[in-house]
């Protein structure tokens, strides 16, 4: 990935405005239609709880829990979708799958549901993927998320009632793997020419404009050899007699 990748796209918002309007309307739904998806959570240890993999992102208990979940979604999505861009749907899809199946396999016997699972990856993988990359901006952008949500730490520890942390921890550990396993996607700062291995001060036309000293030539005389025919001046001289009277 390329520095020159970080280019803004319809995407970039469209698909975080898309994950939270349909946890939004999910809710609604339940609410106006007196309906209770709780039971489709993940369920641990179950084989009808498998379900829950799948729709349990989509699923909050009342409008605290959905309103907590939803900035933290629509900001690392964003991240993830305007940075990188390249495996952004690796990361989700595969994000939701495996946080998911890891609290089905380490959870508690309880519906676990919200798409905290899914923040908690987008926050680990951003987190260290930035510190694995060496990439000025990416870890920039480690910083604001460790400034912004380095709080959500404590919440892998079962610190709270009727709080997953299963899930939280799950979406940890997923989005820390993640960034070791797309560590060779990493965008790679621009390299200048001065930088490169073969770069040689005397084909370099910019330093042709400074003499030994330092001093700087506006227009310096290009060697002989990179004139072509045309920019060359020739002076030819014509002969000849002159008649007697």
């Amino acid at each position: 990935m390329q520095q020159e990748q970080f280019k803004f796209s319809t995407g970039v918002i469209g698909f975080p405005i898309l994950f939270v309007l349909i946890i939004w309307i999910v809710f609604w739904f339940e609410v106006r239609f007196g309906f209770d998806f709780n039971d489709f959570g993940v369920y641990p240890r179950t084989f009808k709880g498998l379900r829950g993999i799948i729709f349990s992102p989509f699923i909050h208990s009342n409008m605290e829990h959905l309103y907590h979940n939803t900035i933290p979604l629509f900001v690392l999505s964003s991240a993830l979708f305007y940075f990188y861009q390249k495996i952004s749907w690796k990361v989700v899809l595969y994000g939701i799958l495996l946080s998911g199946f890891l609290t089905w396999c380490i959870g508690r016997p309880a519906n676990h549901i919200g798409a905290s699972g899914l923040i908690y990856v987008l926050m680990s993988f951003t987190l260290f993927k930035g510190i694995f990359s060496k990439h000025f901006r990416l870890i920039a952008l480690s910083m604001i998320v460790v400034f912004l949500y380095g709080s959500m730490i404590w919440y892998v520890f079962p610190v709270k009632e009727q709080m997953s942390w299963e899930g939280h921890l799950s979406g940890l550990i997923v989005g820390f793997l993640f960034a070791l396993y797309f560590r060779k996607s990493i965008a790679k700062p621009k390299k200048y020419a001065w930088e490169e291995e073969d770069y040689n001060e005397e084909d370099d036309p910019f330093l042709r404009h400074f003499d030994e000293d330092g001093n700087f030539i506006e227009n310096p005389d290009p060697p002989e050899e990179e004139l072509d025919t045309s920019q060359k001046i020739q002076i030819r001289y014509h002969i000849t007699k002159k008649k007697k009277d």
